[in-house]
This record gives C-alpha cells, sequence and structure tokens, in this order.
C-alpha cells in the first residue's frame, strides 16, 4: 500500500494542562514564539449540532467562472482579514499511531506527472489532543526554494478525471477534477486521492483568511486550522491540493466515494443533517475575535394603541384605548401599560402595568407590578420588587411576554431516566424529536432492559419531544422499532442539586375608590422570602416565610418518583388569627397512556377528573367537585379520508347536559356547543375545490339559543369568506361575513368584517341588527395600530408586549457605493434573507420579518453569532466584515447596519523573463490604504495552477501592491475606482527564472 502523504505542517502547541488522561483537551495552534500564545490563541472545536444548521444555497453559486482563464486549473482565491479567535475541544481525535515510513517528497518536472523513487524515512507519531507528543517539523519536504508548495506524491494509476461535490444527499458542485483511481466497485486507496484546494473550502464553506504571518487560516463555525501555504502540496493539473486523509484529519470530515452517484460525499457536520451528536448540550458558537455590537443603553422600541368603539339603538356611543409601550434601558425592559376607559378623557386613565425585568443567567431582577411568587387570593395588584438567583439550573425560555417570577423558579430541563425492555442485544438509541440526533445509547444485556439515567430531558410543553429507536441484534441497517419516550417534567422541579432563592417586598394596589388616581390606592407591605432545593431529580423542596396582613410560613413540595406514574405539587401557607390555612394541591396519576387521574385543591374546592380511554377513539370521562356535581361521560374522536368527528358529551348529578361537536363530511362541517345556559350551532358548506375548513368561500346556518331568564332563540343564515394570506403575526388578511337573523327578538341584518390589509393595523368592524338576547341593533369597531420607533418609525406585528421577555436583531444591509462605511442619500438597502445566518441558522428558522429596510429577528436575550452567508449576496458585492457578535438584551431590536462594498476580481497569467508560465507561485495582492482604517493591509493571495494562472477575488475600491513570492513584478500595483470593471485580467512577469 502507497504510505500516507504528510499533511500540511503545522505548528501545535499543548496547554501546560495536559495530562495523559483520557478527557478531552484544547490545544492550541499558532505560529509564533511561546511568549505569543496570550496574543494568537487557536484552538479546535466540537462541530456544531446539526439541528442548528439547515440547508441553504452552496455559496459556489456566488463562484460563477468570470474568465476562461479561471477555467484553466481552478487556481486557488483566498481573502482574509487579521481575525483572532478562541475555541474549544477538537471535533474529531486524531489516536496517535505507532511510527511509519513514508517516501521522501521531491519536487519533480513540471513536465512530469509520475514521481521517482525515493528512498523511506521514519515519521513521528501523530499528534492526538490526549498526547503532548509534537508532530515533525517540515524537514522532511524538500523544495528548490522555500516559498513553492511541495509536488504531492500519489499512488501508480491515479488519473485525473471529473467527479460531483456532495453534502448532506445534496449536489453542490456538478463537475471538478480530482486525481484518484477506481475500478469499477469501489474507490481504490480513497485516502490518498487529490481533491482541489478551492473545490474543498467551498464545498465545505470554510471562511479563509490571511494572517500577517502570511500563514491561512481555514474556519467553520466551529473549527479552525491555520495552515503555511509555502507547506501545502500540489498537483501538476490541479493546482494546490488536499488528500483525503488530509481533509479527514484537519477538519474532522467524512469523506467518502458514491460510485453510483459518481460523487465525493462530505460529512461535515456543521453543514449536513446526518451528523449525529452524542450529547444533548450543544457546542458553543464562536465568539472570540469578532467584532462587537452592543445593544443599546435605553430605547423606545415599539408602542400600540387600541380604540374599541360600541353602541346601540338605546345605549350611547363608547370610546374606549389600550395604550401599551416597550423599550430596553440598564441591561433589561421596561413595559408600560394604560388602560383608557374613557378615551378622550385624560382623568380616566390608569396606569395598569409598569415593570421593569432583567433576567440573566443565575439573576432576575422585577421591579414594578407583578403577581406575587405566593399563592396569592387578594384582588390587589402588587408593586414591589423581587430578587431572584438561580444555582445549578436555566429556566424556561420565556417567548411571550410573561413576568411571572413564579415561571423562574423552575427548570426548563431536569435529569429524568428513560427505561424499557428488549431483546438482548437491541441496540437502543434516545433521539430527539422526528431528527437522527442521537441523546444516547446503550446495548441491550442478558437482563432485557435497557435504561437512560439522569438525561436532562426538557418537557413537552417546551418542544421537549423524544423517540427511542430500537435496532435488533444491533444492526443499524435494519429497521428499528420506533417507541415514545415517555416521560414528563413537573412544573417547579428543579434537578438535583440545584437551587433557588426568592426574595420580594412591595405594598398592595387598588382601584376601588373612584378618584381618578393614575397609579391607583397603594394599601399596606407585603413581602417574602423562600428557598428551593433539588433535593434529588424526583424530589424538590421549598421553605419560607411570606407577610401578607399577618406573618406565615411556607413549604413547597415537588414530587416526582422514578418508575412510579405519579406527580405531585403541593404548597402550603400556615394559617394566622385571622387567615385560615392555605392548602394547594395537584396530583397526577398517568399509570399508562389509556388512563390517567388528577386531583386538585385549594381553599374554594376539591376536584378529582379520571380519563380513561376504552378503545381508539373512544374515551370514558368522570370529574366530581366538592362544591359542585359530579359527573361522567364520554368523548369519540375519529377521522378519515374525508372525515372527522370530535365529540363530547357529559351529565351531572344536577341533570346538566354539556355536549361539543365537530363533525366534518366533506364540504360540509357541523358545529355544535352547549350546556344549560346557552347553545351555539352552525352547518357551513365549503364551496372551494378543496376541503379547507379555514379559508375561502362558504355558507353557514346557525341557530343560537338562550335559557337564562327566557327560552330565546335565533336562527341566521350567511355567506362568510376568509383569506388563505395572513399577516405576519397569523392573522388572516380578509375576513367578512353578511347575513340575516329571525329570531324570538325580531329579525335583522348581521354583518363584519376585519382586515391586516395595512401593514401594522388591525380593523374589524361587525353590525347586528338583531341578536339571541335583544331585538336592538348594535355595532362594534376595534381598531389596533402598532410601530417600531428603532431606526425609523415602521409598522409592528402588534405584539410588542412579546418584547418584554424577548428582544432582537434587526439587520440593515445596505449598497455602501463610496466605501465610507456610512448610509448615505441615494444607497439603497438590501434585504435578501438568504444573506444571513444567526448561530448558524438561517432567518427562516428564526421567523424573521423582512421589510424594505431591515430584517428584523426576535432572539430571547444572549449574544449571538451573525454571519453574512455569501450565497446571499448580490453579483460583484461583498460584505466589508462577515461576522459579527452581536448583544442582545430583552425590550429592544440591536441594529447592526451591513456595508456592503463592490467585489472585483483579478486574474491572469504569471510568466518568467522569458515568458514561461510559473506553476505554483504565490501572487499576492496588499492594499497600501484607502483612507479607512477599516481596509488597509488587506492580503490577498492565490497560488498558479500548471498553467500559470492565478486568481483573486474579494478586492475592493482601493490600491494595490502586486508581488509573485514577495518579490516585486511587472506591474508592481493597480488601482481599483468606482469606475473600474467588477473583473479585470492582468498578465504578470516575473523576473525570476521558473521553477525547475
Amino acid at each position: 500500500m502507497f504510505p500516507t502523504i504528510p499533511p500540511p505542517a503545522i505548528v501545535h502547541s499543548i496547554p501546560h494542562n495536559i495530562s495523559n488522561d483520557k478527557s478531552p483537551k484544547a490545544i492550541g495552534i499558532f505560529s509564533s514564539t511561546p511568549e505569543s500564545i496570550d496574543k494568537k490563541r487557536i484552538a479546535l472545536s466540537p462541530s456544531a449540532p446539526d439541528d442548528q444548521q439547515q440547508d441553504r444555497s452552496s455559496a459556489d453559486a456566488q463562484s460563477s467562472v468570470k474568465s476562461d482563464a479561471k477555467l484553466l486549473g481552478q487556481p486557488l482565491s483566498i481573502n482574509l482579514q487579521d481575525i483572532e479567535f478562541l475555541v474549544t475541544e477538537p471535533s474529531v481525535h486524531i489516536p496517535a499511531t505507532e511510527p511509519e515510513t513514508v517516501p521522501k517528497v521531491v519536487p519533480e518536472s513540471l513536465d512530469s506527472e509520475k514521481a521517482s523513487p525515493v528512498e523511506p524515512v521514519p515519521v513521528a507519531p501523530t499528534v492526538s489532543a490526549n498526547s503532548a507528543t509534537l508532530p515533525t517539523s517540515d524537514a522532511n519536504i524538500q523544495t528548490p526554494e522555500s516559498n513553492l508548495s511541495p509536488i504531492a506524491q500519489v499512488p501508480e494509476g491515479f488519473t485525473v478525471f471529473p467527479v460531483g461535490i456532495n453534502i448532506g444527499g445534496r449536489n453542490v458542485n456538478a463537475g471538478v477534477s480530482v486525481r484518484g483511481q477506481e475500478n469499477g466497485s469501489k474507490a481504490l486507496d480513497l485516502e490518498h486521492w487529490l481533491l482541489p484546494y478551492d473545490a474543498v473550502v467551498q464545498a465545505l464553506k470554510l471562511s479563509t483568511k490571511v494572517l500577517p504571518d502570511n500563514q491561512i487560516e481555514l474556519r467553520s463555525p466551529s473549527l479552525a486550522v491555520r495552515i503555511d501555504p509555502a507547506k501545502l502540496h500540489t498537483d501538476p493539473k490541479l493546482g494546490l491540493v488536499f488528500s483525503v486523509g488530509e481533509v479527514r484529519s484537519l477538519f474532522g470530515v467524512q469523506v467518502d466515494f458514491d460510485l453510483k452517484e459518481y460523487a465525493i460525499v462530505f460529512d461535515a457536520p456543521w453543514l449536513t443533517a446526518s451528523g449525529q451528536s452524542s450529547s444533548l448540550e450543544e457546542a458553543p458558537v464562536q465568539l472570540e475575535g469578532l467584532p462587537r455590537i452592543a445593544s443599546p443603553d435605553i430605547s423606545l422600541a415599539a408602542i400600540e394603541q387600541g380604540v374599541s368603539v360600541s353602541g346601540g339603538d338605546s345605549s350611547p356611543t363608547a370610546f374606549r384605548g389600550d395604550l401599551t409601550a416597550v423599550g430596553s434601558i440598564l441591561g433589561g425592559s421596561w413595559f408600560v401599560r394604560a388602560d383608557q376607559p374613557k378615551l378622550f378623557s385624560s382623568n380616566s386613565w390608569r396606569i395598569t402595568d409598569a415593570l421593569f425585568q432583567r433576567q440573566t443567567d443565575a439573576n432576575d431582577y422585577f421591579v414594578g407590578t407583578q403577581p406575587p411568587f405566593w399563592q396569592n387570593l387578594s384582588p390587589n395588584d402588587y408593586v414591589g420588587f423581587t430578587f431572584i438567583q438561580r444555582q445549578g439550573y436555566t429556566p424556561p425560555p420565556q417567548f411571550y411576554g410573561e413576568s411571572d417570577p413564579r415561571q423562574r423558579l423552575q427548570a426548563a430541563q431536569v435529569g429524568r431516566t428513560v427505561s424499557g425492555q428488549a431483546e438482548p442485544g437491541t441496540l437502543v438509541r434516545l433521539v430527539k424529536g422526528f431528527s437522527d440526533r442521537i441523546i444516547a445509547e446503550t446495548l441491550v444485556d442478558s437482563s432485557g432492559v435497557y435504561r437512560f439515567e439522569d438525561v436532562k430531558l426538557e418537557t413537552p410543553a417546551l418542544g421537549g419531544y423524544y423517540q427511542v429507536f430500537l435496532y435488533p441484534k444491533g444492526q443499524l441497517t435494519a429497521q428499528p422499532e420506533i417507541r415514545d419516550a415517555t416521560f414528563s417534567n413537573l412544573p417547579g422541579q428543579l434537578p438535583a442539586g440545584a437551587a433557588a432563592l426568592i426574595v420580594s417586598g412591595g405594598v398592595g394596589r387598588d382601584y376601588s375608590k373612584q378618584d381618578n388616581n393614575l397609579f391607583g390606592d397603594f394599601s399596606t407591605f407585603r413581602g417574602g422570602i423562600a428557598q428551593r432545593w433539588g433535593v434529588s431529580n424526583s424530589l424538590t423542596l421549598g421553605a419560607g416565610t411570606v407577610y401578607d396582613r399577618s406573618l406565615r410560613g411556607l413549604a413547597e413540595l415537588f414530587w416526582q418518583p422514578e418508575n412510579v406514574p405519579l406527580k405531585a405539587a403541593v404548597s402550603v401557607l400556615s394559617g394566622s388569627d385571622n387567615s385560615a390555612w392555605d392548602i394547594n394541591a395537584d396530583v397526577s396519576y398517568d399509570p399508562s397512556q389509556n388512563f390517567s387521574a388528577r386531583f386538585t385543591h385549594d381553599r374554594f374546592s376539591s376536584r378529582l377528573g379520571v380519563y380513561w380511554q376504552l378503545a381508539q377513539g373512544i374515551t370514558l370521562l368522570g370529574n366530581t367537585n366538592s362544591n359542585d356535581a359530579t359527573s361522567g361521560g364520554i368523548q369519540l374522536n375519529f377521522s378519515g379520508r374525508n372525515s372527522f368527528t370530535f365529540a363530547r358529551l357529559t351529565f351531572d348529578t344536577k341533570s346538566h347536559l354539556r355536549w361539543n361537536l365537530i363533525q366534518r363530511l366533506g364540504k360540509v362541517e357541523l358545529n355544535s356547543v352547549g350546556n344549560e345556559i346557552s347553545s351555539q350551532s352552525a352547518l357551513s358548506f365549503y364551496l372551494g375545490k378543496h376541503s379547507d375548513f379555514t379559508t375561502g368561500h362558504s355558507f353557514v346556518l346557525g341557530y343560537d339559543t338562550y335559557n337564562q331568564n327566557s327560552n330565546d332563540d335565533l336562527v341566521n343564515l350567511a355567506w362568510r369568506y376568509r383569506s388563505k394570506e395572513r399577516s405576519i403575526d397569523g392573522t388572516l388578511l380578509w375576513e367578512a361575513q353578511l347575513g340575516y337573523g329571525i329570531g324570538s327578538r325580531g329579525s335583522g341584518v348581521l354583518a363584519s368584517v376585519g382586515t391586516t390589509i395595512i401593514p401594522g393595523v388591525m380593523f374589524r368592524a361587525r353590525y347586528q341588527g338583531v341578536s339571541v338576547t335583544t331585538g336592538e341593533s348594535t355595532f362594534g369597531i376595534e381598531l389596533v395600530s402598532g410601530l417600531n420607533l428603532q431606526g425609523g418609525i415602521t409598522p409592528s406585528d402588534r405584539h410588542a408586549n412579546y418584547l418584554r421577555t424577548q428582544g432582537g436583531i434587526m439587520v440593515q444591509p445596505f449598497f455602501d457605493r463610496n466605501n465610507n462605511g456610512q448610509r448615505d442619500a441615494g444607497e439603497d438597502f438590501y434585504t435578501d434573507p438568504n444573506l444571513v445566518t444567526i448561530n448558524n441558522q438561517t432567518v427562516q428558522a428564526t421567523r424573521a420579518q423582512v421589510d424594505r429596510d431591515r430584517i428584523l429577528l426576535r432572539l430571547l436575550p444572549n449574544t449571538y453569532r451573525l454571519d453574512l452567508d455569501a450565497a446571499g449576496l448580490p453579483p460583484d458585492w461583498q460584505a466589508v466584515t462577515n461576522a459579527y457578535a452581536v448583544k442582545v438584551v430583552a425590550g429592544s431590536y440591536t441594529p447592526v447596519l451591513v456595508p456592503l462594498i463592490p467585489a472585483y476580481s483579478l486574474s491572469g497569467i504569471v510568466t518568467d523573463s522569458q515568458g514561461t508560465p510559473l506553476s505554483g507561485v504565490r501572487v499576492e495582492a496588499i492594499q497600501v490604504g484607502s483612507g479607512s482604517g477599516m481596509d488597509s493591509g488587506q492580503r490577498l493571495l492565490s497560488v498558479t495552477n500548471d498553467a500559470g494562472v492565478y486568481f483573486i477575488e474579494h478586492l475592493r475600491q482601493s490600491s494595490y501592491t502586486l508581488q509573485v513570492n514577495g518579490k516585486s513584478i511587472q506591474p508592481s500595483a493597480i488601482k481599483l475606482t468606482e469606475t473600474s470593471p467588477p473583473f479585470q485580467e492582468l498578465n504578470l512577469k516575473s523576473q525570476r527564472a521558473k521553477r525547475n
């Protein structure tokens, strides 16, 4: 077998704490003296999780052929900025091996493709993250000049032929030349196949940077490698190359050859959905060394005004309003809501909500109106200060503007045990959702029981859906049996060893006095202090003291025993002279998916409910209430190809009949709901071609009854329309209804209309000439408008309250035609959503709002990596900075202004003084400055192919000095201006003799 080609020479450094144990360690890679370690720190990190990476257009779509010269050999083109960063553990550990022998690499004639026989020499073991052994130096690589790349040696019989490149089951490069060999059934010596450098870089979406010491830095969102370009290998036909073995070892990428597809297949964890993570913990996103974008110190992010108008024949027209505003300050959010009972009388207005909240990883702060953390039955509001300190757990994310401190006292993930029975020898995998992401796996032993203990799992309410895959006899090629992982987390529960402290103090507030006080009337002091402890993953205990009219003790218990389908949450407030004991309990027992029982208790009553599924679609129901009746009933649920039935019927000991029915058959739908007081029924016929029961045109026949004090009824027939289109917040773009009703109270026209066609505005109007309870005509109008106030005034999605617990990023890419870093008059915005990725996810995954002048991404507070994907750039344009670290706080959007500048490409042939093309030489374009500090010193390089062709792209408007192998050439400079064409051909002549 032909020996392994030595990888490019890379200088490694092992931190002082490296030992011989098997725990993963970070390794530093740098090319300077040990004293400079603190200034130039680079390491390898685990690959990004698969479910964070979404499919998007390949970056090679942007690098289309710009000249015939580039087709001659696909010469290397590199664009780097001097960015230093730090990452962590390597994504692939390369085990140390015994010394082997490889041939000494000797350059050959440019006219020859066969390697000369050479004498084997020993090579030291490969470096490992767990070994302090350093790789050999470049003494085994000899070249006529130190700055020329060595010729790669390959086994005899290797030839050059075209193949495709596939990633994640899709083709990203239809044709690229490689050097290798296959026999019609498999690849031969795949480890030594040679792949063009630029094809690998483009396919793996590696960003390339040239550092001041002329080394090349290649990186993905979770990987960094630094290489000396003079030590890379070249091929007479392919130019600069990587061997398959180098791709595997340097980047942790699995490489295969698919003979059927006739393509090289890369399995890059940061690009494909087939990569599998062995842990639920996500690898950190690299932020070190990126430009930092700070969040606003203080802002008014959004404002909304709601107005409702109502009236009738005998009632005056009433105008009521609701005003909300939200923003950020001191690293948190502020929120104000004002109720306007009489819209045009400011004396009637009152502040119903006013809260500042700042939530961090370990602490939370609430100042203003809020619910108390203890069970409080007082009708008055609570206004005060609350502090929460957490240890050992992360609370659930808050997406919808929740402001209840109690939600921050529970964990999003709790260690659970998932177990079951299977045949011995079965391979069992625990995966999340419907993906291939592995949480844990085990091989069933002779006991026939599998068990995954202390696995950090999210509650299903937070999207934590898990499955167990069972592969018979451990064969991954077999069809697995799929089971749902049965577990649940108890609200309020903490993982073992975790703790939470909460301290709160404030006063009560009410509006019972009609004194037109904007802030209401404040009453006596209230407050308390409590602590929760995660005694185990099954038991959480809490204790504290509360002052609410009197001093009272607080005790809490959250219990979910292992292997017992029982959950219990109990909270007790002790009694006092003027208060009784207050016991709140919620206990559920779920022995199977077909049976469950739940008991709840508070100061008002005790309640017990039972759910028993007798067969598929048939369920018996039972419920008893200590202060009400006992009831029993049945629930039916069936569905077919063109039909659907849901029916629920209960009858109690007070002779009360209650029902809920939904019946669909073809284009006909019947809805009916009722109890002992009233009922509503509607028979709908849909006119569309398809049975879409939510949109389109339909006729509706309705019948309503009301039996409170008299037997009233109303029959109505109406036409209804609902549009398929929706606004950004999911509201129907258009809806309308027109009909006529006849009933015991009279008859009249029924009409309604609603629209969100105007951005940021929702309008609804309704007129009733008669109703089931009155013969008077009534009307109502509702108007809600919302505005974003950051970066100008623009329409919002009318969910400003979400910003109480969320923030976001406002990305504003624009064409910076004069290259001054600022947006001037006449410079248009460019808001292609494919341009932006957040933490390796496309903006589609974050439900971005894309407007004419901005891309709005609503995100939870954190620091995010924002990347600009070359696939989303317009032709002949480039970003000044390709990645940012953006801090997001609740209450506002962090603005990121992204200047896009013209991109220029330069290509030609390098010859010696006799006009002979020079291959394998390094061509550099060195920027001499353009008046902008961020542009000064840009260095770009290319290595010529066997025809002497170079290709340099991503040049900017500036003057560049041209060099070949660090020496001046003719011409020695080029100047690019606004009038320069995007692509230029320029042949270079070197005074040095050609390589031989």
